[in-house]
């Protein structure tokens, strides 16, 4: 196929896994890797000699919907995603390998917005990270799949195990954003038989403040990962991305750390519920020792570990916990 009929090719199906990469890579800034894409496999220079690596996988059903998001939200949000989990660590992320499995009949618009979205992603969130590699396939359901790396700057790694009975509990980010977004997804965007329909621009902008911006943290997170990366120097003990909602990774944490998470419901804002049952914020659950200069809002404290893992105010927490694609995929979350 010359160039002109690639340009002029409408669905990946057209092309061939060459002539694709290319307007990916096209799309991407140019690699400043020893290797960057194009070999076998991409050489990274890490300076601390020590890697974090994650990866996370978006499938188009439970995790997204291409009525709902567009090619550029989600290559920002598939970049974003896992830049979070890098940065829960204390590492800054260096490098994202990206995976695309699409039916033939994907628009070749599709795979340029997505390029676009992951290069937004980078440059905002986490500069001097790159997408240096990955693979492209055939597949009935569209699926994304990342990996990041990140490189720790001399740091040591900050885990989940690190709680510890009187360190303050803060959150660096937001909380229930996302979980408004879905909700106005599922709410005014779904036919009489529950099927979503295309949000278009227009639908977008009639939208109040407040449904915009929880729509637009939905689709498009913005996870502070230099606010992260300021945690773990200021002396964090445990740290966490905030996927699934403050209450399900909360126990996640307490559990790693064999404590309990004592919340203060008093701090989460006008909508508690959300708070600490909505997911997908992106932000970073956070324990600080007494002497540390903390980050982020004060939301609990830790304390010895006790029958529940995590209580607000005083009490277990008897309202919806998170996300858990297990347990609610059938429910039409996602």
């Amino acid at each position: 196929m010359t160039d002109a009929e690639t340009t002029r090719a409408t669905t990946v199906g057209e092309l061939s896994e060459g002539q694709i990469l290319r307007g990916i890579l096209d799309r991407l800034p140019a690699s400043t890797a020893p290797v960057g894409p194009g070999d076998d496999a991409a050489v990274l220079a890490v300076p601390d000699g020590r890697v974090v690596a994650t990866t996370d996988t978006l499938v188009h059903g439970p995790d997204f919907r291409l009525a709902w998001s567009s090619p550029f939200d989600l290559g920002f949000k598939s970049a974003a995603v896992n830049l979070a989990d890098v940065a829960a660590m204390g590492a800054r992320p260096v490098a994202l390998l990206v995976a695309l499995a699409m039916p033939d009949d994907t628009p070749v618009a599709f795979v340029r917005g997505f390029a676009d979205g992951l290069a937004a992603a980078c440059a905002e969130l986490a500069p001097g990270c790159a997408v240096e590699g990955g693979d492209l396939t055939v597949s009935g359901t569209l699926t994304i799949a990342v990996t990041a790396l990140g490189s720790l700057d001399g740091r040591d790694p900050v885990r989940r195990s690190g709680a510890r009975a009187g360190d303050g509990v803060y959150v660096i980010g937001e909380l229930g954003e996302a979980a408004r977004g879905l909700e106005v997804l599922f709410g005014r965007f779904t036919d009489a038989e529950g099927v979503p329909v295309v949000v278009t621009p227009e639908d977008r902008a009639a939208l109040g403040a407040d449904d915009a911006r929880g729509l637009s943290r939905q689709l498009a997170p913005r996870p502070p990962i230099a606010e992260a990366l300021r945690a773990a120097d200021a002396g964090a003990t445990a740290m966490m991305d905030i996927s699934d909602g403050l209450v399900l990774d909360a126990t996640r944490l307490a559990d790693a750390s064999d404590v309990t998470i004592a919340l203060d419901s008093a701090t989460l804002g006008d909508d508690v519920e959300r708070a600490l049952g909505g997911g997908e914020d992106h932000g970073f659950l956070v324990t600080f020792p007494s002497d540390a200069d903390p980050l982020g809002r004060r939301v609990g404290t830790v304390v010895a570990r006790g029958a529940d893992a995590v209580t607000v105010d005083g009490q277990p927490w008897s309202g919806r916990s998170g996300w858990d694609p297990y347990r609610d995929w059938d429910a039409g979350r996602g």
